[in-house]
């Protein structure tokens, strides 16, 4: 394989890990300016929380993230098993995520599968699809 190549595929695979990197800062931020710059505002984008059926459109992926932060004191993300995969001007990250989320009445530790998929628009890469899946505990947090 070329250099040329090589380096390419290198330098794609870091400006969707930076994409990635940012909807989770956002995120962990409850920074709704942020994740309004991370998301694509299409009517056809989607979103699917653990737990929630399909939202559909910016408006409606928007107002999910309004519930959220309104119900929610504080999260914290820390992200695992990240793979990285782009053809042309999609990509998509698969990743772990260990969502700690503080309540008015007490605390909430769980575990996610994502994939975060991205569309190159204008040279930026932006999230047009999250899906997060529960995971069951693992042993190690069931013992704790």
């Amino acid at each position: 394989m070329p250099a040329e190549t090589g380096l390419a595929i290198s330098t794609t695979e870091q400006a969707l890990r930076n994409a990635n990197r940012r909807f989770y800062a956002a995120f962990e931020a409850m920074d709704l300016a942020a994740l309004e710059e991370v998301w694509a505002h299409e009517d056809w984008i989607q979103c699917v929380h653990p737990g929630w059926e399909l939202l559909l459109g910016w408006e409606e992926v928007r107002e999910s993230y309004v519930r959220i932060f309104s119900n929610t004191r504080r999260i914290k993300m820390a992200l695992g098993a990240v793979w990285i995969r782009a053809e042309g001007d999609i990509g998509w990250v698969a990743c772990t995520e260990q969502v700690t989320s503080a309540f008015a009445d007490g605390f909430d530790d769980s575990l996610v599968q994502a994939t975060n998929i991205f569309m190159k628009r204008e040279g930026e890469w932006k999230l047009v699809a999250h899906h997060g899946s529960p995971l069951p505990p693992t042993r190690e947090a069931t013992v704790q």
